[in-house]
């Protein structure tokens, strides 16, 4: 859900979004690997690979990310 009243924050993808934007501007790289990417947030936070697809999502609907050539994700920032 992108915004939820229940007890578990870290699981909205408001909460998601920010700690991915966090991981993709400590990198000095404007592109990544899906799958690279995935491992990074998760040595920050453990999630499931459909949350972080949902998560990428989100992030590419306010265009803070892109999709690339064979599926990289680049960010827009």
């Amino acid at each position: 859900m992108i915004i939820d009243k229940n007890i578990n924050p870290e699981r909205d993808l408001y909460y998601l979004g920010g700690i991915l934007i966090e991981v993709l501007s400590n990198k000095n790289v404007n592109e990544f690997d899906y799958l690279d990417l995935y491992e990074l947030l998760n040595k920050k936070k453990k999630i499931s690979i459909n949350l972080y697809s949902l998560t990428l999502d989100w992030l590419f609907i306010l265009g803070v990310i892109t999709k690339g050539e064979n599926g990289k994700v680049i960010k827009c920032f």
